[in-house]
C-alpha cells in the first residue's frame, strides 16, 4: 500500500480475479524455489502458458497475481506450500492474500474472526458491505469504487474464504483447524497471522 497526502495508507484493490489460486500456486512456487527470482517465474509462466489461460492477457494477469501473492510468503512457507495438504495450502494462501491485500486482512480480522469469537455462525454479503461503508469514511479509493467493482471484490473475497475452507457455501463460518506446521509458521510473525483466521486462542 501507499500513503496519500493525508497520511492515510491507500489500499491495493486489484483482487478482482483468481480467488485463492490453489492450482496456480502449485505451478509457481516450485519454479521460484528453483530459480529464486520472481521475475523469472513470471517469464517462464508466460512463455509456456503454464497456467493454461485461454488468452495471453488473462494469462499475464493471473501470473502477475499469483507472483504478487506468493512473494509475501517466506522460503519456509513456500517449501511447505509445495509439500502441503489441500487444507494447509488453503490456509497458507489465505494468509498470503491477507498480507498482500491489507483490505482483505482487515476484513478477516475485524469481521470474520471477530464474528467467530463472538459466537456468530453466519457471514453474509451485508457484513462485507457494512465493512466497506466503514472504510469509505477514511479511504477515498474505496469510496470511489464503482458498484460493479465492489461486487467483484466481494464475490472474490467470499470465494477465497470458501476455497480456503473457512466458509461454507451456505455462509457458515468454519473454524480453522491449522496444522501444527502451519500454525508454527504463521504464529512466528509479529503480529501473528493467526489473527486472519476464525479460530480461538490468544494472538500475540
Amino acid at each position: 500500500m501507499m500513503a496519500d497526502t493525508s497520511g492515510t495508507v491507500r489500499y491495493a484493490l486489484s483482487f478482482t480475479s483468481g480467488a485463492i489460486l490453489l492450482r496456480e500456486a502449485l505451478v509457481a512456487a516450485p519454479i521460484y524455489l528453483r530459480e529464486h527470482d520472481w521475475a523469472k517465474v513470471r517469464e517462464l509462466i508466460d512463455q509456456d502458458n503454464l497456467l493454461q489461460s485461454r488468452t495471453v492477457a488473462s494469462g499475464k494477469r493471473l501470473a502477475r497475481e499469483v507472483v504478487q501473492r506468493l512473494s509475501v510468503l517466506s522460503g519456509d512457507e513456500l517449501e511447505l506450500l509445495v509439500d502441503s495438504t489441500v487444507s494447509e495450502r488453503g490456509h497458507l494462501l489465505w494468509a498470503a492474500a491477507c498480507r498482500r491485500y491489507v483490505f482483505i486482512g482487515e476484513f478477516a480480522e475485524e469481521v470474520v474472526r471477530e464474528r467467530f469469537l463472538l459466537m456468530g455462525e453466519m457471514l453474509g454479503h451485508n457484513d462485507f458491505d457494512a465493512f466497506v461503508r466503514a472504510k469509505q469514511l477514511w479511504h477515498e479509493e474505496v469510496a470511489n469504487l464503482k458498484e460493479s467493482t465492489l461486487r467483484k471484490l466481494r464475490s472474490n473475497v467470499f470465494r477465497m474464504l470458501i476455497e480456503a475452507g473457512l466458509l461454507s457455501r451456505e455462509g457458515r463460518i468454519l473454524p480453522a483447524v491449522l496444522s501444527a506446521r502451519v500454525f508454527e509458521l504463521l504464529s512466528a510473525r509479529t503480529p501473528s497471522d493467526i489473527r486472519f483466521f476464525p479460530t480461538g486462542g490468544a494472538v500475540q
